[in-house]
């Protein structure tokens, strides 16, 4: 029996702009931290909140605190800013979703109706120069609404209700046009990082490579303009796709090629080619893993996700860029069928690589998709996002991502489409000393060339990428979490989707 899980994609909060507080829905106040004497409390319910109440409950502003309002007042909770950068107000709006998801989950609890607690309404102040609340923080402060009361459960009981619906209260009528705009152009890609998690979330024995396609395909068939291809594994021996037929060989559950394409009739700029790892699981191969934090390889395709959910974003906004999305999906798994260390597999295009370590499969299959957006669909940029290697998470830790760019112009497009998303970026150097290790003595290229793993295997995608501009995106580290932090909850966290919309609306003048 197929194992149910949650219908995809996940449904977010609305956020929505009003001119005034409605009666009955639970009121938010903002507090900043300290500045002089004590915490500021910010807007226009910051008069219901006594002084000997600030002191006794300790209040700070501090990013993400929340506190209980003062008994019998209008305030239902007051929370922190911290210093109002943009990022304190993501953290602050997801802190908010997930008190609000606790009060839900206690008046259930206690078979209560929730009532009017799914919904919130969150006094903003107004502009001024000494208190920062920009457009950009609001925004911020939305997506963090949006995604931090996100959950992912495959269980026989009900979910349990959750915030519905948040009202940013704005006084000026210009500035809540602005941030209405904003607040629309913001909610896909809150959607897309959801998206990306529901995907990589999705335990594999549900998940497999045909699953994976049809999945992103049936999501992309709901977007005008946006179609999308599913290749099956004949498709693929007829074209040499020798990489994805290697890595998928060891599994019963055979691999595909999602291809997504939008093709705006008002398209300028460069046509892009996004290619995203979609290893629906990795047991390594021959080359197995340990068995300990093996079940994590259910999230092995978070750069397919990412790749998926973005491009289905860029259609929804519209975006006048042309985008070529592709996803080899395939399981690396273990049996008499198996590709071999000493193997030696032909490429999409010819190019052949010398097997050593069946668990870097990875760049296997992202190597096919590369050279297939490069020759066959005519792309001019190209970038890659992959789980790639364990070596990432030690040199960048868990919640930066790595950048290889061959393109300087590239790389800074990322890094400011990463900060627009608030998702942090790193480049990494792109060795000659270690290129010369590449090629092979029994083929073109080695698959694990020696020397620092990440950059390595960096140098070794850049063999299929001709001479385009191209970037590679190593998001082992920040694909996937244990912890709460930010606008993140434990799982996959969705990293790199909101990137990767930004990094198209910046070609879209």
């Amino acid at each position: 029996m197929t194992t149910p899980v949650p219908t995809l994609p996940t449904t977010l909060p609305d956020v929505e702009v009003a001119a005034g507080t409605r009666a009955g829905v639970p009121v938010v106040v903002l507090c900043r931290t300290p500045d002089g004497d004590g915490p500021v409390p910010l807007g226009p319910g910051a008069a219901d909140l006594p002084a000997a109440w600030v002191e006794a409950v300790g209040l700070t502003g501090a990013r993400g605190e929340v506190r209980d309002g003062p008994v019998g007042s209008s305030v239902r909770w007051v929370v922190g800013v911290g210093a109002c950068e943009p990022e304190h107000w993501r953290t602050a709006g997801a802190a908010l979703a997930r008190a609000v998801h606790q009060r839900l989950a206690t008046l259930a609890d206690a078979g209560t109706d929730p009532g009017p607690d799914q919904a919130v309404q969150v006094e903003l102040p107004a502009q001024d120069a000494a208190i920062p609340a920009d457009d950009e923080a609001i925004a911020q402060f939305a997506r963090g609404l949006r995604l931090g009361g996100y959950r992912f459960t495959v269980s026989r009981a009900a979910t349990p209700p959750g915030l519905r619906t948040a009202r940013l209260v704005v006084s000026e009528k210009d500035r809540r046009e602005r941030i209405a705009a904003e607040l629309a152009r913001s909610a896909a890609p809150a959607a897309a990082t959801a998206f990306a998690r529901d995907l990589a979330n999705t335990p594999s024995n549900v998940k497999d490579p045909a699953w994976l396609a049809r999945t992103a395909a049936r999501a992309a068939a709901k977007v005008p303009g946006l179609t999308a291809h599913v290749r099956d594994e004949r498709w693929l021996a007829e074209q040499g796709f020798g990489g994805v037929l290697a890595v998928g060989a060891g599994s019963t559950r055979p691999p595909r090629l999602l291809h997504l394409d939008w093709s705006p009739a008002d398209a300028e700029g460069p046509h892009l080619g996004l290619v995203g790892k979609g290893i629906t699981f990795d047991t390594g191969g021959i080359s197995i893993k340990p068995a300990d934090g093996m079940h994590l390889m259910r999230t092995d395709m978070a750069g397919g996700a990412a790749v998926i959910a973005a491009t289905i974003a860029v259609a929804r906004l519209g975006l006048p860029v042309r985008v070529s999305a592709l996803v080899p999906c395939a399981e690396n798994h273990v049996s008499g069928s198996s590709y071999r260390p000493g193997d030696v597999v032909r490429h999409y295009g010819g190019r052949t690589t010398e097997v050593s370590n069946t668990d870097a499969e990875g760049r296997m299959v992202l190597a096919d998709g590369l050279v297939y957006a490069r020759e066959a669909l005519g792309v001019d940029v190209l970038v890659d996002v992959a789980t790639l290697t364990g070596a990432m998470k030690v040199s960048l830790g868990l919640r930066i991502g790595g950048l290889f760019a061959s393109d300087d112009d590239l790389a800074a497009r990322i890094t400011d489409a990463g900060a627009a998303a608030g998702e942090r970026w790193w480049r990494m150097p792109l060795l000659d000393q270690y290129a010369a290790e590449v090629p092979s003595d029994i083929a073109d290229v080695r698959q694990c060339p020696p020397g620092p793993g990440a950059i390595t295997a960096a140098l070794f995608l850049r063999e299929f990428t001709g001479d385009l501009p191209w970037a590679h995106l190593d998001i082992a580290g920040p694909a996937r979490a244990d912890r709460v932090y930010d606008e993140v909850v434990p799982g996959a966290t969705g990293f790199a989707a909101r990137t990767l919309v930004e990094l198209v609306a910046s070609y879209a003048g």
